[in-house]
């Protein structure tokens, strides 16, 4: 059961939850917004400065939250590794390496069960939440995605995650935590914090608060990867279903901000040199440079685009089957590990970090190789940052388990930071051996595909790159050591095998781009790594879909494409539209009201009067039918009264030419023998027949009743109806619809965004004979489309304008069906398509 709409689809993994529809609609022609409707220059400007200043906020919050995050992993991964290695070291020599596991194991199943104990508490905060943002910026809000409780157990959970030893990274769980500072620092108020609240009238809405998750969402990815451009790209490519140049700047400005504040404060905690902006994200490629001493090395050549596109055919491939692994563990997990106690989520996770620490461990000791040192340090240009980068190369090297004068290179890639392991394989001057390439690849494959889903915040940025990393430099050593090619520099080849992972796995391809290209600061890279991207979404994309469009599918999310498929247009609004309507009318006894709310899910209700042949005996004899024909009367519009009024405001021109005109055009019209109004509203028109289903709902209803013509007037939210009940504006029988109390746009937002529900509610306070008069707060002008509209038109302007409910409205202005997002899924559009065939 989804919240706008009750669809049963059948799905072999898990039934559909209650994913809440964003009422993006609601702002656009909505007569409640007077705040905005009565802003002058002045406070429009005011409310524009209000809104950069909120977007400069969620910035600065974002970099400070991963600047959080980043500190802890690095205190935790240091002090595990440095008691780890002394161990290691001494034991070797003693023959107790036995204890080194266990102390490895210690470190790792501790942080795993902190990690998996705060997912308990929020379980949204599991995985990378990149899926969940991708949703609620499509319009789904998934509960609890965007929650103060969420970003915490994020945050926290995420760096006992990567400081655990598993195969996950921490810079995908920024975009959720910048999502979520974004959703929630412009309200200034929590769920979780109920005391602290603040009266600020601004952002009240769901599409403000999207466009500050949009911009959080950059955030992140700017903070993570020091991309902020890639960071508003991200956003733009991966996010939002509705954009706007507006927004585009902002989130810029955003990104900016999350970037030089995490740059920062970490150059200044790192290097002690306040100001330097030394470090612009969580993860620095380091700069790609040829020795020079070897000349004939180039970063890359035309010859080696030839090996660019078989690296990102191969990419695609290897994207491809670890998609399809970790589809078919998502599947055995809500299958048998979901549906059991919580607990076993945990024990889950923990073998999960079991097994990981055993086959690193092992790995090392067995099957690492003991190669020489190089002689020669990547020396760099001299200044501190490159001194640094190679400094941190050289120091991540390990000697486990190796003599003097020797390192061991499988411990080097295993017993290192990820992002360490990557600057290896990017900048490493010694050799890797092609065996210790190969073997690290296939099991950090298999393992971050086992990882990535259990129940810890992880992301897939960082292990995909390294994955990748190791099948680049691997390729590279086959093709210096067997075909000779000595031109080639190992460091561009584990670059476009990283990008050829990486976009085989998420397939991105501009945000992705533009995020390597910042990350390395060579824009030279951009030809061969925006190649490699297109060739390795194109291959993967023949065989299945991105990671993040798996599990968002798995989970039953109503996700919206970009656009619909060609052959969709032989079908018309008329084919996907939902004719069963459950409606209000303008002026409803609180007892229906109570009624449809607590029978039904629908997010939103067409307001409806019905066309009548006997209207002029209902107006005698019930007050409440007298009023909603009343209001039909009034809001009805004909062609000849629009005439009179538009002649008499001509007729208010001082031009004479004008009032002449008007003039003769009143005295040709010849005279009315019958009120025309009352003639269309005594007409009874015939709804399109092919819009009946085969079967009557209820054998003691005909079809004519069942579904009789009615007169469309508006939409009205669930929310704004309980609402209404909430705060008891009503009115008797007695009395005129003059008398019912009238809400601000304030007061109806007051509970904004957890409003009441109305099982809640304590029906004792009701009395179910008052009147509720719903047209001064209805949308009386929403977007609507013909019956016979294309299916590709009623899509563009449902995704582009994002709306939630778009009714479909005949000739005469009566309301045949709605259409949700659900009814513009693909799989929906299929099986409709499929069923146009059969009747053709």
């Amino acid at each position: 059961t989804i919240l706008g709409e009750t669809h049963e689809e059948e799905d072999e993994i898990l039934p559909r939850k209650d994913y809440e529809s964003l009422d993006y609609d609601r702002c656009i022609n909505d007569p409640y917004l007077e705040v905005l409707e009565s802003m002058d220059n002045k406070k429009a400007r005011r409310y524009e400065a209000v809104k950069w200043v909120m977007v400069f906020a969620i910035g600065v919050c974002t970099g400070l939250v991963g600047l959080f995050v980043d500190f802890f992993v690095r205190f935790f991964t240091q002090l595990k590794f440095r008691v780890v290695q002394n161990s290691v070291e001494e034991c070797t020599e003693k023959g107790c390496l036995a204890l080194s596991l266990l102390e490895l194991l210690g470190f790792n199943l501790t942080f795993v069960f902190l990690a998996s104990l705060l997912v308990l508490i929020q379980p949204v905060a599991a995985g990378s939440g990149i899926p969940e943002i991708k949703c609620y910026l499509n319009g789904v809000k998934v509960p609890g995605v965007v929650r103060l409780r969420t970003v915490v157990c994020k945050a926290i959970g995420v760096l006992f995650s990567v400081a655990g030893g598993l195969f996950v990274g921490k810079e995908g769980p920024m975009i959720h935590s910048g999502a979520v500072v974004g959703a929630g620092l412009p309200q200034f108020q929590s769920i979780s914090l109920r005391k602290i609240q603040f009266n600020f009238p601004y952002f009240r809405s769901d599409r403000d608060k999207r466009d500050f998750v949009s911009a959080g969402a950059a955030a992140g990815v700017a903070a993570a990867f020091g991309a902020p451009i890639g960071g508003t790209l991200f956003s733009l490519e991966e996010g939002s279903s509705f954009w706007n140049q507006g927004l585009t700047w902002k989130v810029l400005f955003c990104s900016m901000a999350a970037t030089f504040t995490l740059n920062f404060f970490r150059s200044g905690i790192q290097f002690g040199s306040w100001g330097s902006f030394q470090l612009p994200g969580l993860l620095n490629f380091g700069e790609f440079k040829c020795s020079e001493s070897d000349k004939k090395c180039h970063l890359w050549t035309a010859v080696d685009l030839g090996f660019f596109i078989l690296m990102g055919i191969v990419g695609g491939l290897l994207g491809a089957t670890f998609n399809c692994l970790n589809k078919r563990l998502a599947k055995y997990r809500m299958r048998n590990v979901h549906p059991k106690p919580k607990l076993v989520r945990v024990l889950e996770s923990l073998l999960v970090s079991l097994t990981t620490t055993v086959v690193v461990f092992v790995a090392s000791m067995v099957l690492g190789e003991c190669r020489q040192m190089s002689s020669t340090a990547h020396s760099g240009n001299g200044t501190l940052s490159l001194q640094s980068m190679s400094e941190d190369v050289n120091s991540s090297i390990k000697t486990f388990f190796c003599p003097n004068e020797t390192y061991n290179d499988m411990a080097t890639l295993f017993f290192n930071p990820q992002e360490s392991a990557i600057l290896q394989l990017f900048h490493q001057d010694g050799t890797f051996s092609p065996v210790t390439l190969s073997l690290f690849f296939l099991l950090y494959f298999l393992l971050s595909c086992w990882t990535y889903g259990i129940s810890v915040p992880s992301g897939l940025f960082v292990p995909s790159l390294l994955c990748g990393a190791a099948f680049g430099r691997l390729v590279a050593n086959l093709l210096k050591s067997y075909i000779g090619l000595d031109h080639i520099y190992s460091g561009t080849f584990a670059l476009i095998g990283a990008a050829a992972f990486l976009g085989g796995v998420v397939r991105m391809t501009i945000s992705l781009t533009v995020i390597l290209i910042e990350s390395t600061n060579e824009i030279t890279y951009g030809l061969p790594i925006m190649i490699t991207l297109m060739v390795a979404k194109w291959t993967g994309d023949f065989f299945n879909k991105g990671i993040y469009d798996i599990h968002v599918n798995l989970r039953g999310v109503p996700l919206l494409e970009w656009e619909t498929e060609v052959e969709m247009d032989k079908l018309r609004a008329s084919d996907i539209m939902e004719p069963n309507l459950t409606y209000v009318y303008p002026h409803t006894r609180i007892q229906s009201l109570v009624s449809i709310l607590r029978t039904t899910v629908h997010h939103a209700f067409p307001v409806v009067t019905e066309n009548r042949g006997n209207e002029r005996e209902f107006m005698k004899g019930n007050q409440l039918i007298s009023n909603n024909i009343k209001f039909k009367k009034s809001s009805i519009l004909t062609r000849a009264g629009e005439q009179r009024k538009r002649s008499q405001s001509m007729k208010s021109y001082p031009s004479s030419e004008l009032r002449n005109m008007c003039d003769e055009h009143i005295t040709e019209e010849p005279p009315e023998k019958e009120d025309l109004l009352q003639q269309m509203l005594e007409r009874r028109y015939t709804p399109y027949p092919n819009l009946y289903p085969d079967q009557s709902p209820s054998e003691e209803w005909t079809m004519e009743e069942r579904f009789r013509p009615l007169t469309f007037h508006g939409l009205i939210l669930r929310s704004q109806l309980v609402t209404l009940l909430v705060r008891g504006v009503c009115y008797s029988e007695s009395q005129s619809s003059a008398s019912q109390p009238r809400l601000s746009h304030a007061e109806m937002s007051e509970d904004y965004p957890r409003y009441p529900d109305i099982h809640d509610l304590d029906l004792t306070l009701l009395n179910p004979r008052m009147i509720v008069d719903v047209t001064p707060y209805m949308n009386p002008s929403p977007f609507a489309v013909s019956p016979n509209t294309h299916v590709s038109q009623v899509f563009n302007l449902f995704r582009t304008m994002g709306l939630r409910h778009l009714p479909v409205v005949n000739a005469v202005g009566e309301i045949v069906g709605i259409i949700t997002r659900h009814n513009l899924t693909h799989e929906f559009l299929q099986a409709r398509l499929r069923q146009h065939y059969q009747t053709i």
